[in-house]
C-alpha cells in the first residue's frame, strides 16, 4: 500500500510540475495587436534565436486571427520553412516601417525556403491562404508594428 500511494505521489507531482511549466510557457508569451486595413491580427511575438526557430511547431490549429510575428534582430532577405509544422501558413515578409514586400504559402511538414523578396526585419505567419483571402499583398502596410 505504500508503495502505490507513494508512486500516486510523484505521478501528481509530475503532473502538477507540467501543469506549471504549461503556466509558465502561456505567460512568457508576449501579443501585440496589429492592423491589415480594418482586420485585426493577435500576434505572438518571436524575437529570441531560440523562439523563432520553433516558431509553430506542433501546434494542430491557429484561431482564425492569430498569427505570430517573427522580430529579427537586423534587416535581411530571411527565409522560413515549415518543419515539424502541423498547419498551413502563409507568410507576410516585412520591411522596417510594417509594409508587405512579399506572401509565400506554406505547406505543412515541408523544408522548403520560403524568402523575403529583398530585405526585411520581420516575419508574420498567419493560417494558409488568410492574406490572400483578405485581399492584402505587396505594398500593405501592417499596423503596430512600432509596439513589437
Amino acid at each position: 500500500m505504500f508503495r502505490i500511494r507513494d508512486s500516486v505521489v510523484r505521478g501528481l507531482a509530475a503532473c502538477c510540475l507540467s501543469a506549471l511549466g504549461a503556466v509558465a510557457h502561456a505567460q512568457a508569451v508576449r501579443l501585440v495587436e496589429l492592423t491589415a486595413g480594418f482586420h485585426r491580427i493577435e500576434a505572438e511575438v518571436v524575437a529570441t534565436q531560440e523562439a523563432r526557430a520553433k516558431g509553430l511547431m506542433h501546434r494542430t490549429s491557429m484561431p482564425v486571427n492569430r498569427g505570430m510575428l517573427f522580430v529579427f534582430d537586423e534587416s535581411g532577405q530571411h527565409c522560413m520553412w515549415m518543419r515539424n509544422t502541423l498547419i498551413p501558413l502563409a507568410v507576410a515578409f516585412l520591411d522596417d516601417q510594417g509594409r508587405i514586400v512579399n506572401v509565400e504559402e506554406m505547406q505543412p511538414r515541408t523544408e522548403n525556403n520560403h524568402c523575403a523578396a529583398k530585405p526585411v526585419r520581420y516575419a508574420l505567419e498567419m493560417n494558409g491562404g488568410w492574406f490572400k483571402s483578405r485581399g492584402l499583398g505587396a505594398g500593405t502596410v501592417i499596423g503596430g508594428i512600432a509596439r513589437k
